[in-house]
């Protein structure tokens, strides 16, 4: 694994593998850059990928625009001369189709794991699958991340570790690799999300995405796969769509899963490459 900056922009990014068809993998949160290390690592004998690390707040506000154009840059200085697969995780698997819908023609097909929301009614079922999911003991430990957390990116750790717990199925033990949060980042990058989708931009524009296009869901991910997919699915008809009952929105970690989840990506990518 090589930790380094890209050189045209302020932005941090890890490789791992030297060889194979490229991997870009692309976090969520957003403001939670790292956590996907463990991905990275089950692909790297195969792939070579890279995981880049999005912008994080500061002098600009960040907009889902900014972000694809840092993506954009990124792909140019470090593939070149290929056409990368781009591997997504929820919010990164929503910037993933922005970006495919802009930049088509520099990548070679999309992974979308635990894909996050583009309608109100599947925003509404996520909440309310948390809602039913919330006990009182969770609801006492949240209320004491709020009132003990130092300051918003605490908080936003903090908050991150109980969801997944509810989240989930059947973890496996694992180190949270997340480097640190940012709650400015996330909230003004999820602002502009939110203003575009009820601007009715996204998904509409998805209808211009061609490389082949993997959904991967776990069906006790509160996100509602099968709704998001039905969502999409309108604008992407070449869209392939799987998902395993005894998974959660962590796929790689979830110990009942794991083997199948990282066999069918592994699958997937390798015939992607091969046809691109």
């Amino acid at each position: 694994m090589t930790d380094a900056t890209s050189p045209k922009q302020p932005l941090r990014f890890r490789s791992y593998g030297s060889r194979g068809p490229t991997v870009v993998l692309v976090h969520g949160g957003p403001g939670a850059p790292g956590y996907m290390a463990p991905v990275a690592r089950e692909l790297a004998d195969s792939f070579r990928v890279l995981e880049q690390f999005q912008r994080g707040s500061g002098d600009l506000s960040l907009t889902v625009d900014l972000h694809v154009e840092d993506l954009h840059q990124f792909l140019l200085s470090h593939t070149p001369q290929r056409q990368p697969i781009i591997v997504g995780h929820s919010w990164g698997a929503m910037l993933a189709l922005v970006f495919a819908s802009v930049h088509d023609d520099l990548i070679g097909g999309l992974v979308l794991i635990g894909c996050g929301t583009f309608t109100r009614a599947a925003r509404k079922r996520l909440v309310d699958i948390r809602a039913e999911r919330t006990s009182n003991a969770w609801k006492a430990e949240a209320a004491g991340v709020s009132s003990c957390a130092d300051g918003p990116d605490d908080k936003m750790r903090a908050m991150g570790a109980l969801f997944e717990k509810i989240d989930s199925f059947d973890l496996m033990s694992h180190d949270d690799e997340t480097m640190q949060c940012d709650a400015r980042a996330h909230h003004e990058s999820w602002d502009d999300m939110m203003r575009l989708q009820d601007d009715g931009v996204y998904p509409t524009v998805f209808a211009s995405i061609k490389v082949p296009v993997l959904m991967l869901h776990g069906q006790h991910d509160p996100h509602p796969g099968r709704m998001i997919y039905d969502d999409l699915l309108p604008f992407i008809p070449h869209m392939e769509y799987r998902d395993w009952s005894d998974c959660g929105h962590y796929p790689w970690l979830e110990r009942i899963v794991r083997s199948e989840f990282l066999g069918c990506l592994k699958e997937w990518l390798s015939a992607c490459a091969e046809v691109d």
